[in-house]
């Protein structure tokens, strides 16, 4: 009766977030941004349809793509790896991706063709999964993952760091920083196409995962006594999470924070269950994003606010509640 009361809850708050998730949706496309502040509308029909087309339903699509992308990959992480700290960047995929795009910039490739800047994140999200397979080899230990993906993070940091001292002119140097802060402004739909086939595998392969990540909660051993190999498991996490995750770093650059508050917003209504917290999360994300990229153009005229900066301020102080949470947990 239990189990049946747990799932029946699952699926009202999948129906809830799914609710909002459409609401905001269409609030995002109702919202623009003008040197006069927010703006609310399409103007007259021949520019209205062309504003749709062309500026809101491109950012809106990808904010919906991308928060997906990240609850969902943070949730099945947290699950693998049973730990409340990890997060869709862990395994280098992010910073991968935007060295490859970094380096775009500073050959001043990005001037010459605007689809080199994400086909450059691209690459470096699909070397940077090569090169954990490589490092971490065929072995199954979840920490040889971990440290694996650890060292592709700080590689690939130091190298981006080498690049922006090097920048040809500080304009050069501004423009990767602009583009390393995450944001979904001048974006089309030749972004979401681009996006879309490293997403949508990466995404099959982690919720393959998902009865394995349920089974994984009794420890490895009862796991493979279940049947569910751990191994495999393991791999088609870290394999989905680096190809989906890639693919949204590919095009809005590095927006931190959402894969690691969602899941833990939305696990006291699922449970203990890693595969039913997959779905909420990946609406969850789509929600959070949206919002927040939302309140960006709800703000005063100005520059606008990068989303990876608006993540940022609303994830870490819920990152440190979570540290101050779990140091407590651990001295009771």
């Amino acid at each position: 009766m239990s189990a049946t009361l747990s799932t029946g809850r699952h699926w009202r708050l999948c129906a809830a977030l799914g609710v909002l998730v459409l609401a905001a949706a269409a609030l995002s496309l109702l919202l623009g941004r003008s040197s006069g502040g927010p703006t609310i509308g399409f103007g007259g029909p021949e520019l209205g349809a062309v504003i749709l087309r062309e500026i809101r339903l491109p950012r809106t699509l990808l904010a919906l793509l991308v928060g997906g992308t990240l609850g969902l990959c943070g949730a099945a992480l947290q699950g693998l790896l049973r730990n409340p700290l990890a997060e869709p960047g862990l395994l280098g995929a992010s910073s991968g991706a935007a060295l490859g795009a970094v380096l775009v910039f500073y050959f001043g490739l990005a001037g010459g063709d605007s689809l080199l800047l994400p086909l450059g994140a691209v690459a470096g999200s699909l070397l940077s999964l090569a090169l954990l397979y490589a490092l971490a080899g065929k072995s199954s230990d979840l920490l040889t993952v971990v440290l694996a993906g650890i060292a592709i993070n700080a590689f690939t940091a130091a190298l981006t760091s080498l690049v922006l001292n090097f920048a040809p002119s500080p304009y050069a140097a501004l423009e990767i920083l602009f583009w390393m802060l995450g944001s979904l402004a001048d974006r089309s739909l030749v972004h979401v196409w681009l996006a879309l086939p490293l997403m949508i595998p990466g995404w099959l392969l982690v919720i393959a995962a998902a009865r394995g990540l349920d089974a994984l909660t009794l420890g490895e051993e009862t796991a493979a006594s279940l049947g569910f190999d751990p191994r495999r498991t393991q791999w088609l996490v870290v394999t989905g999470t680096a190809l989906a995750v890639g693919g949204a770093v590919a095009v809005t650059g590095v927006v931190g924070f959402v894969g690691l508050v969602v899941p833990h917003l939305l696990r006291p209504w699922v449970g203990h269950h890693p595969s039913r917290l997959l779905l909420p999360s990946f609406l969850g994300g789509a929600l959070l994003a949206t919002l927040a990229d939302s309140t960006i153009r709800l703000m005063p005229p100005g520059p606008e606010l990068k989303l990876g900066v608006v993540t940022a301020l609303l994830g870490a102080p819920f990152f440190l509640r979570l540290v101050i949470s779990s140091r407590n947990a651990a001295a009771n």
